[in-house]
């Protein structure tokens, strides 16, 4: 019969394909070992989880800020005031002895009110808070 050796790598349908293959086939060749991925895959799941981390954090706070400038715009929209505001113009809102809030040209060291903060209308008809009591105080 047409026995082949062990140490001879031959395949019916292609032959003698030992050089064609992507694995050491003689005796004398390096030895094949597999290497340790644990730590490669334990530093890139450490890697991969702190950039989901940060990226986390940095949407959190850019939700809080968001949030955040939504109460101011909530509150002076809100707020009672019998003029068209200008864009750019600063204008300072009081709470009323009713308990309203409303909107003044008067800045708060001029009035003797109860001073809730100091906003400007921007283009985009949003309110930019300019000061608020804890920051004047």
């Amino acid at each position: 019969m047409n026995k082949k050796p062990d140490n001879i790598v031959y395949s019916e349908e292609q032959g003698y394909n030992a050089s064609l293959l992507p694995y050491a086939t003689t005796v004398g060749a390096p030895v094949i070992q597999s290497e340790d991925l644990v730590a490669w895959k334990t530093r890139g799941i450490h890697n991969v989880n702190k950039v989901f981390e940060n990226k986390f954090a940095e949407l959190k706070l850019e939700y809080q800020k968001l949030m955040e400038e939504y109460k101011w715009n909530e509150l002076v929209y809100n707020a009672k005031f019998s003029f068209e505001p200008v864009i750019g113009e600063t204008y300072h809102m009081y709470l009323g002895e009713d308990g309203t809030e409303f909107l003044s040209l008067i800045p708060p060291n001029e009035w003797n009110k109860k001073f809730i903060g100091s906003f400007q209308l921007n283009s985009d008809k949003k309110w930019i808070v300019v000061t608020t009591c804890s920051e004047s105080s």
